[in-house]
């Protein structure tokens, strides 16, 4: 596992001291199997593909994308290194074929044109605008050719109801991150930064508000 400490960013829960409930607060509160499961078939790993999880935190995603093809090659990526130490006992069943890299989305510390597939899922609301247009134009970068980009994350609220809810994370996530969700302002971000085909293919109302997951193509730099 490979480290970089250039910038900051806002820990699992807002605080260090409580990553180590992350994984069970995420499961209890986000439907979190629902949504990252239609993220690894939307996925739809291939044996040889490189596959970049970027935000990969403890790494949840990252085993089921592991399990789901084995002869996929994963790379996860994520500032918080007391996160990445839960990721890598939770992945050193897979060996060398699931590597952790210490780094941020802005920085991805990538060769341009590495990887078949980009997969982030609830991390794009710890960025402020600015960020996430940087994070993006990163992982355009390093994605192949036609390469698919594919997120999960809190967006538009689907009522009144799911609205409220989401307060609970703009509370720990910060207000000035979490807006752009409010507002539904992910896709258009998204094509800012060169992508193309985008679409938000689901919406699922959770707990704590909607997750919505989009889909894009990388097209030609």
């Amino acid at each position: 596992m490979n480290s970089s400490h250039s910038r900051s960013y806002i820990p699992a829960l807002k605080y260090h001291v409580l990553t180590r409930y992350y994984d069970h607060v995420v499961s209890l509160t986000t439907r979190e199997k629902r949504f990252k499961s239609l993220l690894v078939k939307q996925v739809s790993p291939r044996g040889g593909q490189q596959v970049l999880d970027v935000g990969c935190g403890t790494g949840t995603l990252t085993e089921m994308l592991a399990q789901s093809e084995p002869a996929t090659i994963i790379t996860g990526l994520d500032a918080d290194l007391n996160a990445l130490k839960q990721a890598e006992a939770k992945l050193a069943i897979f060996g060398k074929r699931v590597t952790l890299e210490q780094g941020f989305a802005q920085e991805l510390p990538f060769e341009t044109g590495s990887f078949d597939v980009v997969v982030s899922s609830l991390f794009f609301h710890h960025l402020e605008r600015r960020q996430k247009l940087e994070a993006l134009k990163e992982i355009r970068r390093v994605l192949k050719p036609e390469g698919q980009l594919l997120i999960a994350d809190w967006g538009k609220p689907t009522s009144i109801f799911q609205r409220s809810l989401f307060l609970i994370v703009q509370c720990l996530d910060g207000f000035s991150t979490t807006q752009d969700s409010v507002k539904g302002v992910l896709p258009s971000i998204i094509e800012e930064a060169g992508f193309t085909n985008i679409e938000n293919t689901e919406c699922i109302p959770t707990p704590l508000g909607t997750i919505r997951l989009f889909q894009a193509k990388a097209g030609t730099i």
